[in-house]
């Protein structure tokens, strides 16, 4: 049974440049357009700025440098430097690296308000109408109800793709040497009551004998533990949730639930096994699972594993990034965590080391004024497992933020701009461009 339905809608917003999502890479767009003078409208589905961080409660950014360089600078190290500067001061020895997620709202609320970015909290981008390879409209609807926006641009920073989708675009989502499987999420958490001064590390270093005792329900190997946020709170990204399918709202409802219950018996696991978390407990778990894989929008460069063995470099580099390969089991079974293990060990950098992140992997193939940034960029599996984290998306968000900017203020298209004034402008806004001038 199907039905059809038509209603005519206001265009309740006409900019220069449209965001999709304001997480990391949605903040840094907007933020970065909106500076070199592009009107810009943002449309959140929750009720803060951060993505993951903030409603999903992952509990650390990642790394912003390869040990020697700052790769994220730009929007990273703005928001790098906010935090340690307005950490509370039980926050102060885990800053900048765990996230303290209120004084992240802030951050962002005051650059995105600094910026001068239009934006609504609560609001969804549930369709786009196309006009040939262009994108004409997104539909947008929210509590006060549903309505058009008309850009120039438009910039996918929803970590699913799902403006890219739904104009068309091709993508592809998760293994396809494997029937589509994905890597496993996590429902993370804010626990109190933890005693550092007793907790050692190595969370997993009792599995096998909880294994024995029959305390878990899924014998999880991989067991990322729990962040310190201050010396008493920490932020859990412990417990695999397989099967889930970030872009099907039936396949996320069963993940909520079974991430809250599978906590509880993590929280077993920690009290009964581990020094210093005798006294743990949960406070609050995420609003939404956290989803590591979904689609990857395949644009004019597909960045791939090899790109990530040569510390590859290209000369329309909007970027550099160094985070290991990171891909988690799709399944609970050995095979599974021993891939997750031998490519985690085998594809890392050394200090100073890393990879190239060109233009092109943020242009989407078949349409003509839209970008990606983000999780969802043009890559293949091994490269998303990497250049996914937070500092990664601050560097694709912040490019794709500049060339929209440029090829508005320059009348050109998204292919034509010139990408010499791209690299140039970044460098000049703080961006790790070591192999362009400017």
């Amino acid at each position: 049974m199907s039905v059809t339905y038509t209603k005519n809608l206001d265009v309740k917003y006409t900019v220069d440049v449209f965001v999709a999502g304001g997480g990391p890479a949605g903040v840094a767009a907007a933020v970065m357009a909106a500076r070199q003078g592009s009107s810009v409208f943002l449309a959140e589905a929750y009720g803060a700025f951060g993505g993951a961080a903030v409603t999903m409660l992952i509990p650390a950014f990642m790394p912003f440098t390869n040990g020697v360089d700052f790769l994220a600078g730009g929007i990273g190290r703005e928001v790098h430097d906010y935090i340690a500067d307005h950490c509370f001061p039980a926050f102060l020895p885990y800053c900048p690296d765990s996230i303290p997620v209120e004084t992240l709202k802030l951050c962002y609320d005051d650059m995105i308000t600094a910026a001068g970015v239009q934006f609504e909290f609560f609001t969804t981008m549930m369709d786009v109408v196309t006009d040939g390879d262009a994108v004409d409209y997104v539909i947008c609807t929210g509590k006060s109800g549903t309505y058009a926006v008309k850009a120039k641009i438009y910039i996918d920073c929803t970590g699913d793709g799902d403006l890219c989708a739904r104009a068309g675009a091709p993508f592809e989502k998760g293994d396809p040497q494997n029937s589509g499987e994905m890597m496993a999420a996590t429902m993370c958490g804010l626990w109190s009551g933890i005693d550092r001064d007793k907790a050692l590390p190595n969370d997993a270093r009792k599995l096998e004998e909880a294994f024995r005792d029959g305390i878990f329900t899924n014998e999880d190997r991989h067991l990322p533990g729990i962040w310190p946020i201050t010396k008493s709170i920490g932020g859990s990204n412990v417990g695999h949730i397989y099967d889930v399918d970030g872009t099907d709202t039936r396949s996320l409802s069963r993940g909520m639930l079974k991430g809250r219950k599978q906590l509880l018996e993590y929280r077993r696991y920690y009290r009964e096994y581990l020094t210093g978390f005798e006294n743990m407990e949960l406070v609050i778990t995420g609003s939404c699972i956290g989803i590591r894989e979904t689609r990857r929008i395949t644009g004019e460069y597909i960045l791939d594993v090899k790109d990530f063995e040569n510390r590859a470099g290209f000369p329309d580099e909007i970027g550099r990034f160094s985070y290991p390969v990171d891909i988690h089991a799709g399944k609970n079974d050995a095979a599974g965590y021993q891939h997750y293990h031998d490519n985690w060990e085998k594809r890392r950098y050394r200090a100073g080391e890393s990879y190239g992140i060109p233009y092109r992997a943020l242009v989407v193939k078949n349409l003509s004024n839209v970008l990606v940034a983000g999780r969802c960029i043009s890559t293949d599996r091994y490269m998303q497992s990497s250049v996914r984290v937070m500092p990664g998306c601050y560097i694709t968000g912040q490019a794709a933020g500049m060339a929209a900017a440029l090829t508005v203020k320059d009348s050109k298209t998204l292919r034509t701009v010139d990408i010499a004034k791209v690299q140039k402008a970044l460098k000049k806004a703080g961006g790790f461009l070591p192999n362009c001038e400017g």
